[in-house]
Order: structure tokens, then C-alpha cells, then sequence
């Protein structure tokens, strides 16, 4: 038994799960019941898609910058003590948001809700394999993954009937008794331990990360405005990229990093990091851009939108269910396996979106492709997981949140300003049914259908090129006893 192992605090399982499971899942409900009323925040601030997507990229920047120094922390107050504090920030954080009165001040402090919210994704993974036994750790991540993928399932349904009965502010207010009950069942279900793993605050290093990673999504943000070849974008392209390299090289010369970058010297926990960010890009790109379809070409209400999306929300958490139980007899290839292809498979069939698509095949192929989405999560986390040294999950934790928000939060930034140049490129006369609408309106509504169509297709591209990497997850895994060197 290894020192790591003897230090394991105890605790009964299920209470355990109980604790993380609400907090987990109102840290991630909070992505998808925004993407759904993005419509609303243009018309209700009277905002542009490339400023309010800001809300989404934002959220998602900050939660990925954050993870950095969710290591430090755990190791200097313990786990249990900062996932009470990420909850308390969270749901102070979105009472912020009630009140904002312009879309900046939403912004801001939907970037707020974002940093509580980056902590507490890894911290309650961290716990997972640093509280749990062994033998229940792949349950125990299951469930976790469950209340991940509930979330933004259950998001756009939730988020459509609370906006359309109570209003936008609705979407904030319900974090308050969820982060309260969450509060109390982790005080007093979690028990407190320290492990210790010698990590150490690099300032400068954070810094860099925040930085680095603005200016990135900055460029990406907003180069369909200022244009690719602008010094604008060319130089927040630059400085970013210079300066993220810096912190790697920094990084990895450090004694005690911010980020233990040598954990990508595991095979196994690197593949399945690049799979996440594959899977989790696939699942926020579908959630961004679905209700802009159903609103902006459609003219569907924010409900109508969340019920269209409601069977695959039943599929994903029916899945869900019984991925964790399966994982342990058929291992991740053959479920991470046959998750990327209904994933690839229904990306191909929502590229086709018209101006004329029926309900029926839009909410056939979203449940396709969030079945896939369930398939995949859980195993790829866990064979990530699993064969990193239990004195190091933590940092292991918050290496793999912060490449998948980082990712996640750039790539929404992308498809946002993908969708502005493609259908600024489409803005031509539309063949088919106009109705009463204007030429000019027609012409409108088909060119933002014919950007989507671009965005899934490329969506389809990065899904197809994961398919090789699931390959090489056939083998069983073995936990490593220490970090190559």
C-alpha cells in the first residue's frame, strides 16, 4: 500500500456521491440553460452575437484558467474546505447576475460564476480518487460523469421553461437553493482530509496562463470584426501563444509546478485528455448552436427549443446510467468506441439544417449525438484517471479541466466567429418558401442556416479525426506507481 493510499480518508460512498453530485451539477447546469437563451440576451440588451457569446466563452475561459491553482489550494485548505467555497462563490456569484443591468455587467459576472465554477469540477474529481477506495472509483466517477452530463442535458429544457415562464433572471436564481442544499451535504458528508502534494503558488505562471488564454480567446472573439490579417488579432494571436509557451517551458523547469505537465508523459492519461477535449468541444458546440438555429432561422420560443432537446436530454441520462456499469465489464475502448461514431453520424446529419428541417429530425439526430456523448465522457475520463498515481489526481484533475475548458471556451469563440464570416459569406438570395417575410429577411434567415451547416461540418471533421486515438485505449490499464521521468 503506498502513503497516498494509507492517508485515504473513509467515508460511506453513496453520501459521498450525494455530496459531490449536486454541486457538480449545478456547476455545469449553469453552461447550458445560458446557451439556450442567448437569443433572448441579444434582443434584451440589444447586443451583438460576438458580445454576448461572451457570457459562454467567458464562463468557459475562466473556468479553465482557474484550474491551475485548484492543486495549491486543496493541498493548503483541503478539498472539502475549498469545494464549500467554490459552492458559496458560485451561488453569491449568481445572485450577481440577477441584477446585472447591461450585458457587461453580465459578462463580468458571469466570469466570476465561471472561476467558482472551474473549481469545483476538478475538486470534486480530486475527491472522488483521493476519498474513495480503489474498487469504487470507477462507480464513484460514473455517477460523477452522470451529474456532468445531466447538466448540460437538462439544460436547454430547463433553462426554455424558466425563461419563457419567469424570465432571464430565472436562470440565476435557481443556483441559490441547489449551491445552498450542496453547501450543507458537503460539511457534513465529506470528510476533511490533507494529502499534501507539495505544490507550490507560482504567481507569475497563473498570471501567464489568465493572460495567455484572454488574448487567444480576445482574437478568435473577435477577428470577424477586426479581420484575420489585423494588427489587432495578429498581435493577441502572438502575445498569447508567446506567452503560454513561456508558462510551459517555465513549467516544466519548476521543482514544484503550478501544473505537472510530466503527467502528459503517461500514454494513456494524454490520449484520453485529447479525447475529453474532443468530446466536450462536440457537446458545447451543439448546445451553442442549436437554439440559435431554432430561434434566430426558426422562430421558435426558448421552451419550444428546450423540449425539442428533451429526448436526447432522457437518452444522455438513461445512457449515462448504465455506461458506468457496463465500463467495468467492457473496459473504454468499445464504449468510447461506439460513442465517437454516433457522434460523427449525427454532427453529419445536422450539417444538413435548412431553412425548412422538421422538428422530428432536428431532436432525432441532437438524441443521437448526445447518446454518443454519454457513451464517451465516463470512459475516457476514467482510463485518463485511473493510471495516475493517487498522490497526484489532483493535480492530474486540474491538468485535464483546464486543457478542456481552456479548449472548450476557445472553440466556442471560434464557432462564433466561423458563423459570423460564413454567413456574412452566404448572404445571397435563398431559394424555397419566403412567406410574408421580406426578400432581405429571407435572404438573412438562409445565410445563418448555411453558416451552421459550416460549423457542423467542421464539427464533424475534429469528431472523425478522434476516431484513430480511441485505438489506442484497447489495452487494459495499469496505474502507474510514479510519474515517468
Amino acid at each position: 500500500m503506498s502513503s497516498a493510499d494509507s492517508l485515504r480518508p473513509t467515508g460511506a460512498f453513496w453520501t459521498i456521491i450525494f455530496a459531490i453530485f449536486f454541486g457538480n451539477f449545478m456547476a455545469t447546469l449553469s453552461i447550458t440553460t445560458i446557451n439556450i437563451a442567448l437569443p433572448v440576451f441579444m434582443d434584451r440588451f440589444e447586443a451583438p452575437l460576438g458580445t454576448v457569446q461572451w457570457m459562454m466563452s467567458g464562463f468557459m475561459l475562466t473556468t479553465g484558467a482557474i484550474a491551475p491553482v485548484v492543486g495549491f489550494l486543496g493541498d493548503r485548505i483541503s478539498y472539502k474546505r475549498l469545494y464549500v467555497l467554490a459552492l458559496a462563490g458560485f451561488t453569491a456569484a449568481s445572485v450577481l447576475c440577477m441584477f446585472a443591468w447591461n450585458i457587461h455587467l453580465l459578462i463580468a459576472a458571469r466570469i466570476l460564476q465561471g472561476m467558482f465554477s472551474g473549481v469545483i469540477m476538478p475538486t470534486t474529481m480530486t475527491i472522488i480518487y483521493q476519498v474513495l477506495p480503489k474498487e469504487k472509483q470507477a462507480l464513484g466517477i460514473g455517477l460523477w460523469s452522470v451529474s456532468a452530463m445531466l447538466a448540460p442535458a437538462f439544460g436547454p429544457t430547463i433553462g426554455g421553461w424558466l425563461e419563457a415562464s419567469y424570465g432571464w433572471q430565472a436562470l440565476f436564481a435557481m443556483n441559490a437553493p441547489i449551491g445552498i442544499a450542496a453547501m450543507l451535504a458537503a460539511m457534513r458528508f465529506i470528510p476533511y482530509y490533507r494529502l499534501g502534494g507539495g505544490v507550490k503558488l507560482d504567481l507569475p505562471a497563473f498570471l501567464g496562463v489568465v493572460v495567455g488564454t484572454g488574448s487567444l480567446l480576445t482574437a478568435f472573439s473577435r477577428s470577424s470584426d477586426w479581420g484575420w490579417a489585423s494588427w489587432q488579432t495578429l498581435l493577441l494571436l502572438g502575445g498569447g501563444l508567446g506567452i503560454l509557451v513561456w508558462f510551459i517551458v517555465r513549467t516544466l523547469r519548476a521543482q514544484a509546478p503550478l501544473l505537472n505537465l510530466q503527467l502528459l508523459r503517461i500514454p494513456r492519461y494524454t490520449c484520453s485528455l485529447i479525447l475529453n477535449c474532443t468530446i466536450t468541444i462536440s457537446l458545447y458546440a451543439g448546445t451553442f448552436l442549436i437554439p440559435i438555429y431554432m430561434q434566430n432561422v426558426q422562430h421558435s420560443t426558448t421552451l419550444h427549443t428546450g423540449l425539442v432537446m428533451l429526448p436526447g436530454t432522457l437518452g444522455m441520462a438513461l445512457v449515462s446510467v448504465f455506461v458506468g456499469k457496463l465500463y467495468g465489464r467492457l473496459g473504454p475502448f468499445p464504449l468510447l468506441l461506439g460513442g465517437t461514431l454516433l457522434m460523427l453520424l449525427a454532427t453529419w446529419e445536422l450539417s444538413r439544417l435548412d431553412l425548412v428541417t422538421g422538428t422530428a429530425f432536428i431532436a432525432t439526430w441532437i438524441a443521437v449525438r448526445y447518446i454518443g456523448i454519454a457513451m464517451s465522457n465516463m470512459p475516457v475520463t476514467n482510463a485518463a484517471m485511473s493510471v495516475v498515481p493517487s498522490a497526484y489526481s489532483g493535480q492530474a484533475s486540474a491538468l485535464l479541466n483546464w486543457v478542456r475548458q481552456g479548449s472548450s471556451a476557445l472553440s466556442i469563440s471560434i464557432f462564433s466567429t466561423i458563423l459570423a464570416s460564413r454567413t456574412a459569406a452566404h448572404l445571397q438570395p435563398v431559394s424555397g418558401p419566403a412567406g410574408d417575410m421580406t426578400e432581405g429577411a429571407a435572404r438573412e434567415l438562409g445565410a445563418i442556416a448555411l453558416g451552421i451547416q459550416d460549423v457542423f461540418l467542421i464539427g464533424t471533421v475534429l469528431v472523425a479525426a478522434a476516431i484513430p486515438l480511441t485505438f489506442l485505449l484497447r489495452k487494459p490499464a495499469e496505474a502507474a506507481a510514479e510519474l515517468p521521468s
